[in-house]
């Protein structure tokens, strides 16, 4: 897939700022309706189920039976909760219609390995955009290294500790929807105040004064669904970055130029190409100041995610580079020894 055509006719429109989370609308050229059901649409049928892989389970896979006849779309970071401890999705997969895969996943719930159900199921969030970011790293770096999309558990929960610490979470088992919930009523408020508009596909968002990221997706419907998730995902960590009470700021919201040129990182960014954990392939992207995947299918972008990362402000402690036999190593070592 041509990343860089796919950009082509994309046009950012007028942001909205609520607090410090500014977010710009993306539009695109349409194509056809969507042929997928997200995540909460076809768990809603009774036509899909998320289980553990088995009876002992495994903390980095799960298993998804789509017993329907059109594919279903899992998005990066997208988190289910129940079972043996609730996990986020490591990258954006189409699981096939009528098919059974196990899917790379990653926990956001330390102290926990116990059955609270049979089945997970959908929340109404993503895991925070910083996680998402670091995750995103850790998962092109272990796909470069042992064609494998496991995350680094340990630094998973090692952001979890830190932001409910941060934060003043107390969290029993080290869940990251405790944060969440503990802070529902302002993330909601982002919620309100940032709704979809008419044709638009995807949205870069900025926190404070920096550009955090980016989410395109191939329609529109599949953006209004999805937003309300990705919103809570920027408004927890713009809610950690907000200034103090009383603190004075002179930071800028970005402004269109800011985001247009964002984009235009991302679409100059080198491409690896690898095949997808569902349909189509998995693009990994690596750019200076910049880190993406894109799911695309039959040579079309179903959903691409990107984020700021290896400058100050930015998500994430580091950008890709070559990959190192310690990186090797250290990946071996923490998943098949």
């Amino acid at each position: 897939m041509d990343l860089s055509a796919a950009f082509e006719t994309v046009s950012v429109g007028e942001p909205v700022t609520f607090q410090n989370l500014t977010v710009f609308p993306l539009f695109a050229q349409r194509g056809a309706e969507t042929a997928y059901l997200t995540l909460d649409a076809a768990l809603a049928t009774g036509g899909l189920s998320v289980t553990e892989v088995s009876h002992g389970g495994s903390v980095p896979d799960l298993l998804v039976t789509n017993r329907l006849d059109r594919p279903v779309l899992l998005l990066d970071g997208e988190e289910v909760i129940g079972a043996k401890q609730n996990r986020v999705f490591n990258l954006s997969i189409l699981v096939a219609a009528r098919s059974k895969t196990v899917v790379p996943v990653s926990c956001v719930e330390a102290g926990r390995w116990s059955q609270v159900s049979p089945l997970l199921a959908a929340s109404q969030r993503t895991q925070h955009s910083t996680g998402r970011a670091e995750r995103l790293l850790q998962v092109s770096e272990s796909l470069a290294a042992l064609q494998s999309r496991r995350s680094d558990q340990g630094r998973v929960w090692q952001e979890i500790a830190r932001k409910s610490a941060q934060m003043a979470v107390d969290s029993p088992t080290g869940a990251m929807a405790d944060i969440y919930e503990r802070f529902s009523a302002p993330v909601d408020r982002f919620v309100a105040a940032i709704a979809p508009v008419e044709s638009q596909s995807g949205a870069v968002f900025a926190m404070n004064s920096t550009i955090s990221g980016v989410e395109l997706f191939d329609s529109p419907s599949t953006l209004k669904a999805l937003l309300p998730k990705l919103v809570r995902s920027y408004a927890l960590d713009a809610i950690e970055a907000a200034p103090a009470p009383g603190e004075e700021t002179h930071a800028e919201a970005p402004d269109t130029g800011a985001a247009t040129a964002f984009l235009q990182e991302v679409s100059a960014a080198a491409v690896q190409s690898f095949p997808a954990a569902g349909l189509g392939e998995d693009l990994r992207l690596n750019g200076a100041a910049v880190a993406g995947a894109c799911l695309a299918v039959d040579g079309k972008l179903v959903h691409l995610c990107a984020f700021r990362v290896g400058a100050p402000g930015a998500a994430g402690p580091e950008k890709p580079g070559m990959v190192r036999a310690a990186l090797r190593r250290r990946f071996a070592e923490r998943f098949w020894r």
